[in-house]
């Protein structure tokens, strides 16, 4: 039965994967998902309360990380409060209407033009759109490094 759980947990964490880098999906969560299935299957034989409790952590962090990130990223650039809703919807629209690029265009694009009409300079807008890219490629790399400690505290505690 183990043998089975894990193939299971390893599909979670692929798709978890996948999600971290296609916000489509629920990335850690679907990890976290992935830990909880496993012990559902294995009886939590491996697993302890105070595992789930530090992996919910490390979920939490990685949306906070998310989100701030992106926020900093348009804030530091002197963006507004519409640039980041730009961004944010920018990303969402960006992956369905460009595909992959999107995940890298459609945060930049958003932020760009939602500054272009709060404020009217092309100037600004471009600052406020790297700023957005710059933030969502921070996040990424910090919720991909979060995913990693995930998984190997996983792996460690079931070994």
């Amino acid at each position: 039965m183990a043998t089975l759980a894990l193939l299971v947990a390893l599909l979670f964490f692929l798709a978890g994967f996948a999600g971290i880098l296609l916000p489509v999906l629920p990335g850690v969560i679907l990890i976290w998902l992935g830990m909880l299935v496993y012990g559902l299957m294995t009886g939590f034989d491996s697993l302890s309360f105070a595992f789930f409790v530090g992996q919910g952590v490390a979920v939490a962090l990685t949306i906070l990380v998310d989100y701030a990130a992106t926020v900093w990223g348009v804030h530091r650039f002197g963006g507004s409060r519409i640039a980041v809703w730009g961004g944010i919807a920018g990303l969402l629209l960006g992956v369905i209407v460009l595909g992959p690029f999107g995940i890298i265009l459609g945060p930049f694009i958003g932020a760009f033009a939602a500054e272009l009409l709060v404020r009217g300079s092309v100037d600004q807008a471009l600052r406020v759109g790297l700023g957005t890219l710059i933030g969502f490629l921070g996040s990424t790399a910090t919720k991909l490094v979060i995913a990693g400690a995930m998984l190997l505290w996983f792996f460690i505690a079931i070994a």
